[in-house]
């Protein structure tokens, strides 16, 4: 039984503004927004014998009735956002950051009260520092009051089914996340490898702190996983959300979608 759970958020493109807007590939023409890139944006929750884990925190989108989205898709899937007791961040820019607080009637809260916000320290050191429109300072000022935020340094253990890795490549000091839970490995690359065709294209892509470094990254995150059967979460991904590799007859490998 596969214990993640894709918390989708919608379309948006982006451009040098870095500012995301909702893009309904139904009704919107690409042309009309030039120079953008075409996202969709899915935080997970994964379930594991330690509790509820939500891996990257969406962009802060709400419902009609003014609901935090991420709020609303984990009670859709039955579970309630208070018993949520990871928030694992795998770099902060704002598409990533913007559901980790709740602004509602002029108040701040938490959007997880009862986790720990699992962060690199010197990720939190450079974004704070960066005047850069990736990122949004009231979310880090409102975190860091709260108390919930837990710095890590380099690679390490939150428990016995949940790593990191710090990597780097997307930004300076990206980290990525295995959770070996329930029979099942699943991996997070991030933005390091946010969508299933970044495996199977051997590209540098600019908007990467250190393309290459990425680019490396994924085929090394692809090489080891394949054969282990690793289950990949692709937080910007159009197609396949939640990935197995299957292999061919040839003996490599290929990706399919896996139901929740």
């Amino acid at each position: 039984m596969i214990q993640a759970h894709s918390l989708y958020e919608g379309s948006f493109s982006v451009d040098a503004s870095k500012v995301f807007v909702p893009f309904d590939p139904e009704k919107d023409d690409p042309k009309d927004r030039p120079a953008s890139l075409f996202v969709h944006v899915r935080p997970f929750l994964v379930e594991t014998s330690h509790g509820l884990v939500v891996i990257d925190a969406g962009l802060g989108e709400r419902t009609a009735d003014d609901q935090l989205l991420i709020h609303h898709n984990i009670e859709k899937l039955g579970f309630d956002p208070a018993d949520v007791k990871y928030v694992l961040m795998s770099h902060l820019h704002k598409d990533h950051m913007g559901g980790v607080v709740d602004v509602q009637d002029g108040s701040t809260r938490i959007t997880f009260p009862n986790a720990e916000y699992i962060v690199q320290e010197k990720e939190w050191e450079a974004a704070y520092s960066s005047e850069s429109a990736s990122y949004r300072k009231d979310l880090f000022r409102a975190l860091q009051r709260s108390g919930n935020l837990v710095l890590v340094d380099g690679d390490g253990e939150l428990n016995d089914e949940i790593s990191y890795v710090l990597t780097g490549g997307h930004s300076e000091f990206h980290q990525v996340f295995h959770i070996r839970t329930g029979g099942e490995h699943y991996f997070f690359g991030g933005d390091v490898l946010s969508e299933p065709g970044e495996i199977f294209r051997n590209f540098v892509a600019k908007y990467d702190f250190d393309g290459k470094k990425s680019r490396d990254l994924r085929t090394a995150f692809w090489e080891k996983g394949a054969p282990e059967g690793w289950l990949f979460l692709f937080y910007h991904s159009k197609t396949i959300q939640i990935g197995r590799p299957e292999e061919k007859e040839d003996g490599t490998f290929k990706l399919i979608e896996v139901a929740e």
